[in-house]
């Protein structure tokens, strides 16, 4: 279909919609955001019992996932998963965000303004456009099950519509002193996300925690704008109710 066509787009994705994957994911509260660098045992990974399979060996056994590293840890193999391409990246978020919100139109809309606010680092319409996603999710999504409750889940969906878009992530980034929630990279320019709720953390504590924690500073020899931006949700209002910028 590429060499058909000569363009780019996500062939092997649309050859079927995978319904089931995504309402395992929501049903089990998994976050995408988890998916990115999860680690797997052989054993895990050749598990075939369909009732009882975990999540990561059902996501490489339907080649969602796949090995990036090998780790040996004594007599055992352990298996670092990620998404295999952007194609599948992008497309599996995207499915996930559609089935969320019930409507491809508005979650493409979303995308696009995400990606137009961000060019001009419009971070008050960002904090907007953020509480809009949100807002999207049906009422009875919530009721119909206990989704909101998670911690992830915040996080996941702030991180399916960048992934959705296409953009540069890295989650779990490891620096000398902690491991920071989310790295995009764009128009040469570095954004680092701390995810917090705030129920179970004081407000104010994310940004507090990007600063202490020193997470600009791997990105300073880059000689990039690097900002800050600690994003708070509330498990009350299911929505996020904090969006703090700062320039490091």
């Amino acid at each position: 279909m590429l060499f058909r066509n000569r363009n780019f787009k996500a062939y092997w994705f649309e050859t079927g919609t995978p319904t089931f994957l995504i309402e395992t994911l929501l049903s089990r509260g998994v976050g995408t955001l988890d998916l990115d660098n999860i680690l797997g045992s052989d054993e895990l990974l050749s598990t075939f019992d369909v009732d009882h399979i975990a999540t990561e060996a059902l996501l490489f056994q339907t080649g969602y996932l796949t090995i990036i590293q090998t780790e040996p840890r004594g007599s055992r193999t352990y298996y670092r998963l990620s998404y295999p391409n952007q194609e599948v990246r992008q497309s599996l978020n995207e499915s996930l965000l559609n089935h969320l919100t019930g409507s491809p139109a508005q979650q493409a809309e979303h995308s696009a303004r995400l990606y137009d606010l961000l060019l001009v680092n419009d971070f008050a319409g960002l904090k907007s456009l953020f509480k809009a996603f949100f807002a999207s999710i049906p009422y009875q999504w919530h009721t119909n099950n206990d989704i909101a409750n998670y911690e992830g889940y915040y996080a996941s969906v702030f991180y399916s519509y960048f992934a959705s878009v296409g953009f540069d992530i890295v989650v779990e980034d490891s620096g000398s002193d902690g491991r920071l929630d989310m790295a995009v990279r764009f128009n040469d320019t570095v954004y680092l996300f701390e995810f917090k709720v705030v129920e179970l953390a004081p407000e104010g504590t994310a940004m507090a925690q990007l600063q202490a924690k020193g997470y600009a500073d791997k990105y300073r020899d880059l000689g990039e704008p690097i900002f800050m931006i600690g994003v708070e949700f509330s498990r009350e209002t299911r929505n996020l109710i904090a969006f703090e910028t700062v320039l490091a």
